[in-house]
């Protein structure tokens, strides 16, 4: 006999308090009520395209919560009493009910994912704020191009002003889709739901790339701090060897779960950022401010500037692929992002102010590990191996952390049916593996790019997909202002558009400043994305390699159509 699953929901009396689901049941199809149908499936969808997992139907008795009353459905009863009780309700204006939520977000998990199991603990707030902050930055290793490129009060001031222009606007719309969405896969969820499948793909496809890419600079940084003290892995043999090895054995540590790279996340990062504390104490007695007041701008690098700049703020909607591994992210969400930016900005703020004001400059010196000599001058050569001790633990904690990133959307593609199934399937550790050894194979064939070249290619790439979620945000603002968002920022629509101008802007600028070869080589990647997805649903057509579409996940095509028509 056919069985039906139905989604319940209800208002809680406060937004942000949780409700708890009914228990599992099933009941013949010709109890269900009057809801959309597909096949044997029928789901009433609510909130922002985002539904409770698992709740179905009781033959018997099935609980209908609308606007805070109850009404009891026998199994045997008629339709039209529901539709009856129902309509007696006050209609809701758009707009003048968005405290209404759906039901235990991922709370229970789908029992698809092996980390739902008592065995699969979840990520807390404290590993999640030091996974957003090695997502985004892992300290200030790397951000001494700023300087070299446009001299010290240019660099502090950069720090200073462009979080307000970049991080605060993109972890503000990170904070409210992902706990719109709380499911692997973040921002290729959300264009999914606003501009439709094909440009969900686009998304995905861009933000992989560019994470791959990205990843591939951390064995060449890591590398850089060491090859100081160790000249042998300056290049040749075996800087290639060393790049393999390193890979190879973070690529493992991914593998056994994301409980254990978010405690690493902690330890790394403690460990990374402590040196910086101690060598900025240090240097006080020795700092002169007028060295921060230092700039000219007849010779600014304005492209290395700003890419630097750009790329050490970026990614905060890269934790959004992993809100399905959250623990509560509804609530943890959006307080770890906080705490992170906070984390961030100090975390590249204090070492340049420090470094800058205690040492005479000598702007060309200022390149990518030149944070060591400088502890080795102001501390001496403990603080110096220390220093570079942290570098290259910071790089560990950015490729594991940009690795599950990765991994994950790619688990949250095959999901949605986007990408072949097999990118699905979690390891006994509920981790991606396929997703993980291609994302592990796309950074092997790029470290082989200089530092400069990495930086710029992914910048490209990551504005197009950045584009792509400014209106995405906008779109489901505009459409469905009654969606359901456990967080959201407190403007409206006229708000929502100027919340993404300064951003856009800046990446209007930070394109027009690519260089030519930067240039070619991304709008290939992006026009290769552009017929990879036709090509994929032809091959899914021909039954070539196995799509699906998991059950247990929201219908974003309906999902908000729906929670337009349903009175909560």
């Amino acid at each position: 006999m056919a069985t039906t699953k139905t989604h319940i929901l209800t208002t809680p009396s406060k937004r942000g308090s949780s409700v708890s689901p009914p228990g599992d049941v099933t009941s013949p199809q010709t109890a269900a009520p009057p809801v959309k149908t597909t096949g044997h499936d029928v789901t009433a969808k609510g909130g922002g395209g985002v539904a409770d997992h698992g709740v179905s139907l009781k033959a018997t008795m099935t609980e209908i919560s609308v606007k805070g009353s109850t009404v009891a459905v026998n199994g045997d009863a008629d339709n039209e009493k529901l539709k009856t009780a129902t309509n007696k309700q006050p209609s809701i204006p758009m707009g003048q009910h968005d405290d209404v939520e759906y039901i235990g977000i991922n709370e229970p998990p789908s029992p698809r994912s092996p980390s739902s199991s008592n065995n699969m603990k979840k990520v807390s707030i404290l590993p999640l704020i030091f996974l957003i902050f090695y997502e985004v930055s892992g300290g200030p290793f790397g951000v001494e191009d700023s300087v070299n490129a446009a001299g010290p009060l240019l660099a502090l001031i950069g720090f200073l002003v462009f979080p307000f222009i970049w991080s605060v606007p993109e972890a503000l719309i990170t904070a409210e889709m992902g706990t719109m969405f709380p499911e692997d896969g973040g921002y290729v969820v959300w264009v999914s739901s606003a501009l439709g499948p094909y440009w969900g793909f686009q998304q995905g496809w861009m933000k992989w790339l560019s994470g791959v890419i990205d990843n591939a600079l951390y064995p060449v940084l890591f590398l850089d701090y060491l090859k100081s003290g160790i000249p042998v892995l300056a290049d040749g043999w075996p800087r290639v060897l060393a790049v393999l090895v390193l890979t190879l054995a973070l690529t493992y540590l991914n593998f056994r779960g994301m409980t254990i790279v978010g405690w690493v996340a902690v330890l790394l990062g403690l460990f990374s950022l402590v040196p910086f504390v101690i060598m900025g104490v240090i240097s006080i007695p020795k700092i002169e401010p007028a060295r921060w007041l230092v700039v000219d701008l007849h010779v600014v690098d304005w492209n290395l500037y700003l890419n630097t700049l750009f790329w050490n703020l970026n990614y905060w909607d890269s934790i959004s692929t992993l809100a399905g591994e959250v623990d509560n992210p509804k609530k943890t969400l959006p307080k770890a992002l906080f705490y992170a930016l906070i984390l961030v900005v100090s975390g590249y703020f204090f070492p340049l102010l420090t470094s800058t004001g205690a040492i005479p400059l000598k702007r060309e010196d200022w390149t990518d590990g030149y944070f060591s000599d400088v502890a080795k001058i102001i501390g001496g050569v403990w603080l110096r191996w220390w220093i570079q001790a942290g570098a290259a633990m910071s790089n560990m904690g950015m490729f594991v952390t940009e690795m599950s990133s990765d991994s994950f959307q790619l688990l949250g593609m095959a999901e949605r049916g986007m990408v072949p199934e097999f990118f699905a399937k979690r390891s006994r550790h509920g981790t991606p593996t396929i997703g993980i050894l291609f994302s592990a194979s796309g950074v092997l064939l790029l470290s082989w790019l200089s530092f400069q070249e990495i930086v710029a290619a992914e910048n490209f790439l990551y504005c197009f997909g950045m584009i792509l979620e400014f209106i995405a945000f906008v779109r489901l603002r505009m459409k469905y202002p009654a969606a359901s968002r456990p967080y959201k920022i407190p403007v409206g629509t006229v708000g929502s558009i100027l919340l993404c101008v300064p951003p856009t802007a800046l990446i209007v600028v930070v394109l027009a400043l690519s260089t030519l070869k930067v240039m070619v080589i991304s709008v290939i990647a992006i026009i290769i994305g552009l017929v990879l997805q036709p090509f994929l649903k032809y091959v899914e057509k021909k039954r070539w390699i196995k799509f699906s579409t998991s059950a247990d996940l929201p219908d974003l095509c309906n999902a908000h159509e729906t929670s337009e028509s349903l009175v909560y």
